[in-house]
């Protein structure tokens, strides 16, 4: 019998195959690749726009500005649909596709599903070299695209038009894999997009995806039931994968009901409310004293959906040498770290199983009430830190406390980079689960607005937040990626940004100093500039409304409740901006392994570097 095909260029091919893909979400049937963020250049304007163009009724394609941001934004939405759609971001060659490299590397860290097509050369490349073709003089088969291999999980590049066949289910299958989760890259020369070929018609039947739940060992499981029951100070650490999972309730119940004290990382946040009578705060660096407290402890960590980064484990240092781990994870590679016991499998699914067999097995009860009174402690603290006072310019606590009251339960509070993330971390008590975003995976600067953009798109639709997301940035970070508070009016996707302008990098001024370097280039004020004394400040107020955004300068901590209203009622992004103080901080007790110069001239490097010697000897020796 002969196979029914469809003649159609590789363009066309997979953008018709994309707009086939769906998924479920709370029972509902949704595109799986819900729209394109695009912007045409050469190598993809004459064959993917046209392809695209076909297809905007099922397949809408979103214009940014820069193709770093839009790529971000593409992560912030598959961030807050909590990885169960994928974004698509289409660049041309050259310039275009490597301004997405940092955002694969934002999504690999975080492994988060999003999908990179780029232009390439041509294949055949009889007219090499092209318009922003990057030769390489000894390999011509490598391109600027090459630089992608280190961060995507996927990677191909379509040198025939029947390549998509297999391509297009492998990258997909990899995007939706919690093990393998992260960004998947498609190379396409611009020569390739444009052949024909006979496509098998079934090629481009519907089909609807779902996420696998892989089940834990039987044997693991079963040791790490043992574990757990020999414990006297057990801790649960969890991650983002638990949101991930959709696991957020069964873990809360699974804390509550074995009476054991919950701790969150910077991706875990969110997973339960503030107040969850189980919940001791934030772990590590950005963390808080009572969740380090019990960390330090610790005699049996039960670690879920966490690769453990340093910024969790205070280098390696917020952990009795001789506590023992288990370690459930999708990822092999996360399970296995630091010679935990591996119990490889989905968070919600292994949670269940493992409470099944620890069966009415409770930790001391003890264990539960110092948690809750060391964490009443912390939440008493905060709460001083936050009380405004008659200082000449308000702290980022105040800031973060403020916008945190008026925050409505369902809105989603978005950070990166600089001094926010540790305020935010610390400081921000969660309303409702999900709805708080810190991609310090990478801490990439710049990916907060875009992302907020991200968030506003995923706003909508089955599976939701709701709410209105909430970017809180410094001015270091309005200056390095701001173009998409114009995307987000252009597109009509309502962000809330609130800027704290402490005049220039003041959390990477503050870590300079700390380790005996003196301020240098990082404050405007250490800065070489014409006028030191007197630095030029950005008038955030106007830039922001000349890009079509509401905008309110608050000029002392009183102004920000009646702006923060105002900001609620706009019908547009609205951009807030208030002076912060340079140099106060929330206090964390954890320590932070960086490199301090072995020798110097300069006393204070000297005792920096003794200090950070001392940081060593207290690390947990591990892999």
């Amino acid at each position: 019998m002969t196979q029914a095909t469809i003649r159609l260029t590789t363009a066309q091919a997979l953008v018709q195959w994309l707009a086939n893909q769906f998924t479920q979400i709370d029972g509902s049937r949704v595109p799986l690749f819900p729209g394109v963020f695009g912007i045409f250049g050469h190598g993809n304007v004459s064959c993917l726009s046209e392809a695209l163009e076909a297809v905007q009724d099922r397949l809408p394609t979103w214009r940014g500005q820069n193709e770093q941001s839009m790529a971000l934004a593409a992560t912030g939405f598959a961030k807050a649909k909590r990885r169960r759609q994928i974004m698509v971001a289409a660049a041309s060659i050259g310039p275009g596709a490597l301004n997405m490299v940092t955002a694969a590397g934002v999504a690999h860290a975080n492994r988060l599903p999003l999908l990179l097509l780029a232009g390439d050369t041509f294949a055949n490349r009889l007219s090499d070299p092209v318009l922003q073709q990057v030769e390489h003089f000894g390999n011509p088969t490598v391109t600027v695209n090459d630089a992608f291999k280190p961060v995507t999980r996927y990677w191909d590049r379509i040198m025939h038009p029947a390549q998509i066949l297999p391509s297009l289910p492998q990258a997909t299958a990899i995007m939706l894999d919690p093990a393998d989760c992260g960004p998947a890259f498609i190379s396409l020369p611009q020569d390739v997009q444009e052949i024909a070929f006979d496509y098998p018609v079934r090629f481009f039947e519907e089909k609807i995806w779902s996420i696998p739940r892989p089940r834990p060992d039987r044997a693991a499981l079963a040791q790490a039931a043992e574990r757990l029951k020999a414990a006297k100070k057990p801790l649960l650490i969890v991650g983002g994968g638990v949101r991930y999972s959709l696991a957020e309730d069964v873990v809360a119940a699974f804390a509550l009901k074995h009476g054991i004290p919950l701790v969150e990382t910077i991706a875990g946040k969110g997973s339960v409310t503030h107040y969850h009578e189980a919940h001791a705060g934030p772990i590590g660096i950005l963390g808080s004293t009572s969740a380090n407290a019990l960390a330090a402890e610790a005699d049996v960590i039960v670690a879920i959906g966490t690769r453990l980064q340093d910024f969790t484990t205070g280098s390696w240092t917020v952990f009795s040498p001789t506590a023992q781990f288990i370690s459930i994870n999708t990822a092999r590679f996360d399970a296995i770290k630091h010679r935990a016991l591996a119990v490889v499998g989905d968070a919600r699914e292994t949670v269940g199983e493992l409470d099944a067999l620890l069966g009415d097995w409770k930790a001391e009860p003890e264990l539960m009430r110092r948690a809750q009174a060391l964490f009443a402690d912390w939440d008493g603290l905060l709460t001083r830190l936050q009380a405004p006072t008659n200082a000449p310019l308000p702290t980022y606590a105040q800031v973060v406390h403020m916008v945190n009251e008026a925050a409505g339960e369902h809105d989603t509070l978005i950070t990166a980079a600089g001094g926010l993330p540790g305020e935010v971390a610390k400081g921000w008590r969660v309303k409702a689960p999900n709805t708080f975003d810190l991609e310090f995976g990478f801490s990439c600067m710049g990916y907060e607005i875009a992302a907020g953009w991200g968030h506003a798109m995923a706003s909508e639709g089955p599976g939701s937040p709701g709410g209105t997301p909430i970017v809180m940035i410094g001015d270091g970070t309005y200056m390095m990626m701001n173009s998409d508070i114009y995307s987000t009016v252009l597109t009509g996707h309502k962000v809330i940004i609130i800027v704290c302008d402490n005049g220039g990098f003041a959390v990477i001024n503050r870590l300079q100093q700390a380790k005996g370097v003196p301020g240098f280039n990082n404050l405007l004020v250490d800065c070489r500039v014409q006028q030191p004394e007197n630095p030029l400040h950005v008038d955030f107020v106007r830039h922001a409304q000349a890009m079509g955004a509401a905008a309110r300068r608050c000029d002392s901590l009183a102004d920000l409740p009646e702006a923060l209203e105002w900001a609620r009622g706009t019908d547009r992004t609205t951009v807030l901006s208030i002076t912060t103080d340079a140099w106060a901080w929330t206090p964390g007790d954890a320590a932070w392994d960086v490199g301090v110069p072995e020798v110097s001239t300069r006393e204070s490097v000297q005792a920096a570097r003794k200090e950070q010697e001392e940081i060593r000897a207290r690390q947990r020796v591990g892999v």
